[in-house]
């Protein structure tokens, strides 16, 4: 067998990995020039243990055939802890193209990307898309700004119904999975029908968590995570309701903003001493409470919930001082729960989602798993932008290719209500070792995080223009000793960072 290539190289955008001494002109998955492309080294993480057939001593090299590995070394006494999965690299390269049955099972954007991907890479591959929902597939991420009524319902599809047509895509709407069966290989509907496939990709998704709160279910009390429950949730508002948004992460943000914008009586809670602990600072933090301030929305925080007040209709949200928050509407924005279900009464491997390896294979050689669903590397991304990446790698892999998937850098880059936000890396110092450079202007805020003169964390609000240099400076570890050799403030770095001046 041939030796890999000597070097690696991730997207930084994407996380596609790809081998050979440079990196490509552009990206296959998401079109990304050579210079978003980084040296990657991280060794690629096994496919799971449940599926080898073949393992390997690492001691002394012997090889066992066998579904799990042996209790001892026969060759040299090394234990089962000593040995590795082998897994042929012609499993992962079988040529792309064949006709084979591919069922793509869920219809936000992983499934819908995986489907496209498939269609890209194959000719031939009879595709079938399902998804629960009765709408076209649509963009998830719109429905807050369908919410405040930024836009209208219709424009909320990725694709037209003729899209999917001319695509060759068989595109079942309304069609439940509620098995998932591996021998045969069939998923079956709500309905009783079966419908038979030879490769898999699973991208069900995630539901919306509900904690087990006293009166969550009285009238009046919503979540949000399908055009279902943004146009009920239309339904009950109208100038002057009082609605409380429970949970300040980027999901209530938004929502709370929709809701204010539709001349509703906002109030968010955030349990936490701040908003958004996982993205900002707590300075950061502050900027954004003023920016929401502006917008109409009361704040209030380390408001953690005891339960909904009320008889059969909601009448307010009761926090855990015995404190009272007036409320006609509440809608809890308190995260999201992987759909493992069907995975789990499969038999494949799932933790808290669908374990995939660095091809987004699940337990199954033939069953993929990406976006909310699935964990890679011990990560549950949870975000758009990764599910998307995700499903067209596992799209390609699905229709006969070899595309890996690294892992996407720890940022987030994003838009909430408007105001552009990007995080990355350590940007709340541990210790002492850190130094700190930050700058809060005119509703923008910068910080910059350095141990041992690297770059190892930062915050832009407002302005995420250096968002690309900034991953760039955190993942490839630049030495920035050359400017920290006397008082330095946050624009100097901006700018050392734009002139790229920073060796």
């Amino acid at each position: 067998m041939s030796q890999p290539p000597a070097k690696a190289w991730r997207c930084a955008v994407c996380g596609y990995i790809h081998r050979g001494d440079e990196p490509p002109e552009l990206c296959p998955v998401c079109g990304a020039p050579s210079s978003d492309f980084e040296a990657f080294q991280e060794k690629p993480s096994p496919a799971p243990a449940s599926i080898a057939k073949r393992w390997r001593c690492l001691v002394c090299g012997y090889e066992h055939e066998g579904m799990s590995p042996p209790d001892e070394c026969p060759v040299c006494g090394a234990s089962r802890d000593s040995f590795e999965a082998i897994f042929e690299a012609e499993t992962l390269s079988a040529a792309a193209g064949k006709a084979e049955r591919i069922v793509v099972v869920g219809g936000g954007i992983a499934g819908v990307s995986a489907a496209e991907a498939i269609r890209r890479t194959s000719a031939h591959a009879e595709i079938t898309l399902l998804s629960k929902e009765v709408e076209l597939p649509y963009y998830r991420l719109n429905l807050t700004r369908l919410l405040a009524g930024g836009i209208a319902e219709d424009e909320l599809p990725m694709h037209t119904a003729g899209w999917y047509a001319d695509q060759r895509i068989r595109l079942l709407t309304g069609s439940e999975a509620v098995r998932l069966s591996l021998d045969p290989r069939e998923v079956e509907l709500g309905g009783g029908e079966k419908i038979a496939f030879d490769k898999l990709v699973l991208t069900t998704g995630a539901h919306a968590f509900v904690p087990p709160l006293p009166g969550s279910t009285r009238k009046g009390v919503f979540s949000l995570r399908t055009v279902e429950d943004a146009k009920t949730l239309l339904g009950a508002v109208r100038d002057g309701v009082r609605c409380v948004c429970i949970g300040g992460g980027i999901l209530g943000l938004e929502t709370a903003g929709a809701l204010a914008r539709r001349g509703a009586d906002v109030t968010l809670l955030e349990g936490h001493a701040y908003l958004m602990p996982r993205q900002l600072s707590a300075p950061a933090a502050a900027v954004m409470k003023d920016f929401i301030a502006g917008l109409g929305i009361r704040l209030r925080t380390n408001a953690r919930t005891k339960e909904m007040v009320g008889a059969d209709h909601v009448t307010g949200v009761k926090l855990e001082d015995d404190s009272v928050v007036p409320a006609d509407v509440v809608v809890i924005t308190t995260g999201i729960r992987p759909n493992s279900h069907l995975a789990r009464a499969a038999g494949l491997s799932v933790n808290t989602g669908v374990i995939v390896d660095n091809w987004l294979r699940s337990s199954h050689p033939d069953v993929f798993a990406a976006g909310d669903v699935c964990e890679h590397g011990g990560i549950l991304y949870g975000s758009w932008h990764a599910s998307q990446f995700q499903g067209g790698i596992a799209g390609m892999n699905a229709a006969g290719l070899s595309v890996e998937f690294g892992g996407l850098p720890r940022s987030h880059t994003l838009k909430v209500l408007g105001l552009g936000l990007m995080s990355i890396g350590k940007f709340e110092p541990e210790d002492g070792s850190y130094t700190v450079i930050e700058e809060a202007s005119g509703g923008q805020y910068q910080r910059f995080v350095f141990r041992d003169e690297r770059l190892v964390g930062a915050i832009l609000m407002g302005d995420t223009g250096l968002a690309t240099a900034v991953t760039k400076a955190v993942e490839s570890r630049t030495d920035f000793s050359k400017l920290l050799t006397g008082a330095v403030s946050a624009f100097d770095v901006a700018e050392c960072l734009r002139a790229d001046r920073s060796k």
